[in-house]
């Protein structure tokens, strides 16, 4: 699978952990930034990598920030992009399972690496279960389309 990640300053650190562990997984990661830990803004990165996955280019994103939550708001704003701020391993797996989350948005700040290292992992295998769950997603896809 090709996935795309990328982060603010805050999340810059956790960004090579995760890339890392993409490719350890048998991954293909693309880095889309930033390549300092360098102050930037946000947006901008979460831009970068929903438009590769809205557009087709990568299979998923990763989206890294202090909380996960301002990644999460700026990439829902793609047309295709489910993206969700996960905080467990509960919410990673469901994302995937029940919403077909193709964005994860972690949380530099408040969670620790082994965590982060699980819903990596849980996040990259859990299939979405489809069914009415398909129904589902399909209105959402619908109501983005008017």
């Amino acid at each position: 699978m090709k996935v795309a990640v990328a982060s603010d300053h805050r999340g810059f650190d956790l960004k090579s952990r995760i890339l890392d562990r993409l490719t350890n997984l048998g991954h293909e990661s693309v880095d889309m930034g930033p390549e300092s830990g360098e102050s930037v803004d946000y947006p901008d990165f979460a831009i970068k990598v929903s438009k590769a996955v809205a557009a087709g280019e990568v299979d998923r994103g990763i989206l890294i920030c202090g909380t996960g939550m301002g990644m999460c708001i700026a990439a829902n704003k793609f047309s295709g992009v489910r993206a969700t701020a996960c905080h467990d391993e509960v919410t990673a797996e469901m994302s995937r399972r029940h919403n077909d989350a193709n964005v994860l948005c972690l949380s530099a700040e408040l969670l620790g690496e082994q965590l982060v290292d699980r819903m990596t992992d849980i996040w990259m295998t859990t299939e979405f279960e489809g069914g009415r769950h398909a129904r589902r997603l399909g209105k959402i896809a619908d109501f983005e389309q008017k």
